[in-house]
């Protein structure tokens, strides 16, 4: 799985499919060019858990980080998995909060 996971990094279509995620989460919460935006595919071993999951994490012009998780692999992400943009605020980090996500 390792192998596979990273041929596809090393070929255009995992950098295609993030760049394509990027491009939908910045139009879809109408974030400006420049707030920052990490899409990773992250593998996970906790029971429950799928495999591969999507997560999502952008900053706002007035520093606040955003986050959410899709859970399916990054390739098979579409718009209609990104969360309402009417959640933006749900999905803001309060200060001071922690996790090994993002």
């Amino acid at each position: 799985m390792t192998a596979m996971r990273d041929t596809l990094r090393k070929s255009g279509d995992h950098q295609e499919a993030m760049e394509r995620v990027r491009a939908w989460t910045r139009a879809h919460f109408s974030l400006a060019e420049d707030d920052a935006i990490l899409v990773a595919e992250v593998a996970c071993g906790l029971p429950g858990c799928p495999p591969l999951e999507t997560v999502v994490a952008f900053w706002t012009a007035d520093a606040r980080r955003h986050h959410f998780k899709v859970f399916k692999p990054l390739r098979d992400v579409r718009p209609d998995d990104l969360p309402f943009a009417w959640l933006m605020d749900a999905l803001a980090v309060p200060d001071g909060f922690e996790c090994d996500c993002c």
